[in-house]
């Protein structure tokens, strides 16, 4: 069943636009502006080219999606097969199915956003030429990533967005974002080199880098010691961009360096690329090599879910000096260790829930972002201490819109039943009770566990961030003030006097009183282009939550395929 019917020809210029338009839009960014198309000044012509060009790649998704054939979601659609360098029989070859097309349009949908807040905030730094340009080369990339069906393909595409973003941090992100830059291109680097070494044996050894054919050969034309060190290159360059702990370390530095707009990107689409990796690449073409590693995986996933827990438990302690961008990004190493446990599984039920995870995590957390930096630039800070003792009534007296809808991210973020985070991180944890055959049920019954209480740990800092920035704290000195100073009480010794009268000889002066919560000047809510920008993401936040068949409908099929060496 087709929403409307299209034609497969012109299915296949739609996914080729998707991915080759944003490529020529940052081209065209770094050229002058023509005449009369200048608006008030260069820079804000050049933001609204950015606009123009990340809304006609996700109008372009949409109208893919409804001709997405979504009887048949297991089938690659809008194909595109090209001969591109014969000696090695690399091909352009494109293609999307059900589990590459909800990613398609996550990342069209996320990029479009952050060029339209770009728009109305734009970022402070150099020329917004270089950003609007360095975000579309970024947002190419990454479409090609989720389209592509050739392994070297995938690698150039993997790698093109490394560039970007390392400039993005290092241009136009705040304190020590040069060294956060630094950290993150190293890391990704060292993984992507090991990472090509395993692709490149895969193709030599199968005799082709083509993803389809691997996939239906089930790794049937590899030995087990090539899957096995296969998965163990791939596995560790997909990981670093993941991020697994314990190769995570450079995520949060590089999320509290980065700009709002760099974050967003980064957690909600680039984590996604290495678990789209392990997906479509390492769990058909290489099952023996993965069931070897999938214990190990799992248990690095579920460290990495109460590791990520506990440390935004102690980052959100009062006197931690805990940063809400880093906490965040924290919560992203949890967050992501459901989505590797559920991948582990090798079981449908899992792998679902780890592509729902994927979709759920990207909206959420990229809300969560927006939110943390317009938080920031309204106090100045992101500092958790600065933020809830602020004032009494912090933003729920100061912004009560934009501290509603920050505890509504919160709570969509700890998995609340009806909200999109539930249902990825449940299916994980069904999928973990029974797990592929081969796999250890008792050790992977311990993983369930440890993840299920790993849950309880995400909801006990979810809401202590919530009490603290959106309710406040009031310090025992303030308590005792506003408790023992009425409202109508008399007018302290040192204020202004009307004008005519003296003091009385009997008044004593005395020490001034804090003001109460209520006379703390308002912040600005959130605005319009603000929730223009923030409203489709909760919506589809709520959307996944209560109808989540809409996305299961078209994985579950795919999944199946993938898992079946290629068989519906």
């Amino acid at each position: 069943m087709t929403v409307i019917d299209i034609s497969p020809s012109v299915m296949q210029f739609l996914l080729a636009f998707i991915v080759v338009a944003p490529l020529l839009g940052a081209v065209a960014a770094l050229l002058p502006a023509p005449p009369g198309l200048k608006g008030r000044n260069p820079d804000q012509a050049v933001l609204r080219h950015g606009v123009t060009v990340t809304g006609a790649v996700l109008i372009a998704a949409i109208v893919l999606a409804t001709g997405f054939d979504h009887d048949h979601p297991a089938t690659m659609q809008a194909t595109t097969d090209i001969s591109w360098i014969p000696a090695l029989d690399v091909r352009i070859h494109l293609g999307i199915d059900g589990i590459s097309l909800p990613l398609l349009l996550l990342t069209a949908l996320l990029t479009f956003l952050c060029a339209l807040y770009s728009y109305f905030k734009p970022p402070a730094g150099p020329s917004p030429k270089a950003f609007t340009a360095l975000v579309l080369v970024l947002e190419s990339g990454t479409l090609a990533t989720f389209a592509v069906l050739d392994l070297l393909l995938f690698f150039l595409a993997f790698e093109m967005v490394l560039i970007p973003m390392y400039f993005l941090i290092a241009r136009w992100g705040g304190d020590q974002r040069r060294a956060a830059a630094w950290k993150f291109i190293l890391y990704t680097l060292l993984g992507s080199v090991v990472m090509l070494l395993g692709l490149l044996l895969i193709g030599l050894r199968s005799g082709t880098f083509d993803m389809v054919a691997l996939a239906t050969d089930n790794g049937r034309g590899l030995t087990t010691s090539v899957q096995v060190i296969a998965v163990l290159a791939i596995g560790v360059g997909l990981a670093v961009k993941t991020p697994m702990w314990p190769l995570h370390s450079w995520l949060p530095d590089a999320h509290t360096a980065a700009p709002t707009v760099g974050s967003v990107l980064l957690a909600g689409v680039l984590l996604k690329m290495g678990t789209y990796g392990f997906v479509r690449i390492l769990l058909p073409v290489a099952p023996d090599g993965m069931r070897t590693f999938a214990p190990y995986l799992a248990a690095f996933a579920v460290v990495g879910i109460v590791y990520g827990s506990l440390a935004c438990l102690a980052l959100a302690r009062r006197g931690a000096k805990g940063d809400l961008k880093r906490l965040i990004a924290y919560s992203s190493v949890g967050h992501m260790g459901f989505v590797l446990l559920g991948i582990a599984t090798m079981t449908p039920t899992g792998v679902n829930g780890a592509l729902f995870a994927n979709i759920a995590h990207g909206l959420i957390t990229g809300l969560l972002f927006f939110l943390a930096g317009a938080v920031k630039d309204r106090y100045g800070t992101a500092d958790l201490d600065t933020l809830a003792g602020a004032t009494g009534a912090a933003l729920y007296g100061r912004a009560p819109r934009l501290g509603a809808l920050l505890a509504f991210a919160a709570v969509a973020s700890l998995g609340l039943p009806g909200l999109a985070g539930f249902w990825g991180e449940m299916l994980t944890l069904f999928g973990a009770y029974s797990p592929a055959e081969g796999l250890s049920r008792s050790a992977f019954r311990t993983f369930m566990a440890i993840g299920a209480f790993g849950t309880l740990l995400t909801a006990a800092y979810m809401l202590i961030v919530v009490r603290r920035v959106c309710m406040g704290e009031h310090s025992p000195h303030s308590e005792l003030s506003s408790a023992t100073t009425p409202a109508d009480a008399p007018e302290p010794a040192d204020a202004p006097e009307p004008s005519g009268t003296g003091r009385s000889a009997t008044t004593t002066p005395r020490p001034a009183t804090p003001q109460p919560a209520a006379t703390t000047p308002q912040l600005a809510d959130i605005q319009t282009y603000e929730a223009v920008t923030w409203t489709p993401l909760a919506a589809l936040t709520v959307l996944a939550g209560l109808w989540p068949a809409v996305l299961l409908g078209l994985t579950d099929p795919a999944v199946q395929k993938l898992l079946a060496g290629g068989k519906s």
